[in-house]
């Protein structure tokens, strides 16, 4: 692990970190890249699929992303992802609180993506509005 660093792109990133079930990663996939309400919202996510990854724990994410090149946050898909029926993606904070995560259903993955790349809204914003649960399902409106 000393040596990996996280690819550079403009996309925000999503980091596989459990490679078990080639289907559930193929759903999640499509889950998240999937329209979402009438304008269509979708996440900007580049998807990482790689060995090397396998079976990082959100601190040692955070220790990747604190090398560069630069991101505020990342996804990541690990052992709860696949366990659970919604397939909640984890979330790590890599600036303002360093290590916090939380959880997001994939049909919420464009609200999360798109505000805190676009710094609309910030990490905690979305943190704390999680169910009891630990997930992000969306704003009450």
């Amino acid at each position: 692990m000393k040596n990996l660093t996280f690819p550079p792109g403009e996309e925000s990133l999503l980091v596989r970190t459990d490679l078990s079930d080639p289907e559930a990663w193929d759903e999640i996939m499509r889950l998240i890249s999937e329209p979402e309400g009438e304008y269509g919202f979708q996440a900007r996510v580049s998807f990482l699929s790689d060995p090397a990854y396998e079976g990082l724990t959100p601190a040692e994410l955070l220790e990747v992303g604190r090398r560069g090149p630069y991101r505020s946050f990342l996804f990541f898909v690990d052992g709860e992802t696949f366990a659970s029926p919604d397939h909640h993606v984890g979330v790590l904070d890599l600036q303002t609180e360093p290590g916090r995560v939380f959880r997001v259903v994939p049909s919420e993955m464009w609200s999360v993506e798109n505000n805190l790349s676009l710094a609309n809204m910030d990490f905690a914003e979305f943190a704390d509005a999680v169910d009891t649960d630990g997930v992000f399902r969306g704003f009450s409106a």
